[in-house]
C-alpha cells in the first residue's frame, strides 16, 4: 500500500539558469519572443477574420494555426517569465500535470493541423479541378475538429499514464516546464513499459505526421518540376518555407519523444525550439510572406487580387488524369 504522506505535492523546476544575470537575459529574450508570438498571431487572426478576400481554406487553416501557436506558448511561457523574475521555481503536482496535459493537447493538435495544411497544399496544386469540392467549408471545419479531437485523445492517454505512476521524491525537474521525459524520471517505480508506451504514442505521432508532410511536398515538387514559370517558382518558394517551418517544429519533437525518457538526456534548450521559437517564426514563414495578407494589413483595397492559393493553383495546374 502506497503511503500518501510520502507523495510529492510539488515539483521544483530548475529553469534555464541559476545565474541572476543570465536569468534577466533569458527573461528579456523570452518576453520579447512571447510578445512577438502574441502580436503576430493575433494580427493574423484579426486580419483573416475581418477581410472577405482571405476566406480561402488556406487562410482558414492558417488562422487556426495562429490560435494554436498562441495557446502553445501560453501553456509554458508566462510561468517561465514569472520564475525568471521572481525566482519562484515550485509548481504544484496538480499544476504540473495540467501543464503537461495542455502542452500535449495543443502540441499534438498543431501537428495534426500542419498535416492537414500539407494536404490542402497538395490538393490545390495536384488536384486543382477537385479542390473546391474536397476542401469545402464543412470539410475544413471537420478536419480542424478532428485535429483537436486527436490532440485531446493523445494528451489524455499521456496524462493518465503519468497519473498512474507513484511520485515520492526526488521532486527536482531539470527543465523550465513539466513534460513527460523529465517528470517520468522522478517516478518511484519501474517505468520501462510506460516509457515505451509514451514513446510509441508521442514519438510515432510526431514521426508519422512528419513523414506525411514530407511525402505531400515531394508530390507537389514532382508535379511542378517540369515547369519553370513564375507561378511555379512561387510554388517552390512557398513549399520550401513550409518545409522549413515543419522541420523546425517536428525535428525537436521527434528527438525528444521518439525514445524512452531514460535513454538520452533531453536538452531544455532543444525544447525551447518548439515551445517558443517555432510559434514565433510561423507568422513570418506561413502568412506574412503573402502579399494578400500584407495588403489587407495595410488597408489596401484591390478587388482584383485573389487569395494566393488560387493564384498558385491556376499558375501550374493541369487537368486531373
Amino acid at each position: 500500500m502506497e503511503d500518501n504522506s510520502s507523495r510529492v505535492t510539488e515539483f521544483i523546476l530548475l529553469g534555464l539558469s541559476d545565474t541572476r544575470g543570465l536569468q534577466l537575459l533569458f527573461f528579456t529574450l523570452i518576453l520579447l519572443a512571447y510578445t512577438m508570438v502574441l502580436l503576430g498571431n493575433l494580427l493574423i487572426i484579426v486580419t483573416v477574420r475581418t477581410d472577405p478576400k482571405l476566406s480561402s481554406p488556406m487562410y482558414f487553416l492558417l488562422c487556426n494555426l495562429s490560435f494554436l501557436d498562441i495557446c502553445c506558448t501560453s501553456v509554458t511561457v508566462p510561468r517561465v517569465l514569472v520564475a525568471l523574475l521572481s525566482g519562484h521555481k515550485a509548481i504544484a503536482f496538480e499544476g504540473c500535470m495540467a501543464q503537461l496535459f495542455f502542452l500535449h493537447f495543443v502540441g499534438s493538435s498543431e501537428m495534426f493541423l500542419l498535416t492537414v495544411m500539407a494536404f490542402d497544399r497538395y490538393t490545390a496544386i495536384c488536384r486543382p479541378l477537385h479542390y473546391t469540392a474536397i476542401m469545402a467549408r464543412g470539410a475544413c471545419w471537420a478536419l480542424v475538429a478532428a485535429c483537436w479531437a486527436g490532440g485531446f485523445i493523445h494528451s489524455a492517454v499521456q496524462t493518465v499514464l503519468m497519473l498512474r505512476l507513484p511520485f515520492c521524491g526526488p521532486n527536482t525537474i531539470n527543465s523550465y516546464f513539466c513534460d513527460v521525459p523529465p517528470v517520468i524520471r522522478l517516478a518511484c517505480a519501474d517505468t520501462a513499459l510506460t516509457e515505451w508506451l509514451m514513446a510509441s504514442n508521442s514519438g510515432l505521432i510526431s514521426l508519422g505526421c512528419f513523414l506525411v508532410l514530407v511525402a505531400s511536398y515531394v508530390l507537389i515538387l514532382a508535379k511542378v518540376r517540369a515547369r519553370v514559370s513564375q507561378g511555379n517558382w512561387k510554388a517552390l518558394s512557398t513549399c520550401a518555407s513550409h518545409v522549413m517551418a515543419v522541420t523546425l517544429f517536428f525535428m525537436p519533437c521527434i528527438f525528444t519523444y521518439l525514445r524512452p525518457a531514460g535513454t538520452l538526456p533531453t536538452s531544455k534548450y532543444v525544447c525551447a525550439i518548439y515551445t517558443i521559437l517555432s510559434p514565433m517564426m510561423n507568422p513570418l514563414i506561413y502568412t506574412l510572406r503573402s502579399s494578400e495578407v500584407k495588403e489587407s494589413m495595410l488597408g489596401w483595397q484591390n478587388p482584383g487580387v485573389h487569395p494566393e492559393l488560387h493564384l498558385e493553383s491556376r499558375s501550374y495546374s493541369t487537368p486531373t488524369q
